[in-house]
């Protein structure tokens, strides 16, 4: 098993920039795939980036690409998130996940551990 905490949401002004991390306890944290997934308000939780347990493979969103950055580090059992060129309609709460399944990387469903989400808000 996996607990996932993450950090570093805030407010920030659009055009800002924010780094979410994900600390994973439990040493099993480097064999598993991980995501990052937001939810609006009224909203479904979707997919923003994934990378794989090698650091290897990594898919981004169309909505996140060229602006977004995922990263991990797996001796300190933590995956980020590095966001640039923030827009209002990126405020969400940001979730991180983890999930033994890669070939289905966007889909909420195969991700088994979540935390408990950090918000970000960007004000225009």
């Amino acid at each position: 098993q996996v607990q996932l905490v993450e950090s570093g949401g805030g407010l920030v002004q659009a055009g800002g920039s924010l780094r979410l991390s994900c600390a994973a306890s439990g040493s099993s944290f480097g064999t598993y795939n991980m995501g990052w997934f937001r939810q609006a308000p009224g909203n479904e939780r979707d997919f923003v980036a994934a990378i794989s347990w090698t650091g290897g493979g990594i898919y981004y969103a169309d909505s996140v690409k060229g602006r977004f950055t995922i990263s991990r580090d797996n001796a300190k059992n933590t995956v980020y998130l590095q966001m640039n060129s923030l827009k209002p309609e990126d405020t969400a709460v940001y979730l991180c996940a983890a999930s033994v399944n890669w070939a289905e990387k966007i889909s909420a469903a195969r991700y088994g551990y979540w935390g408990r989400g950090t918000l970000v808000t960007v004000s225009s």
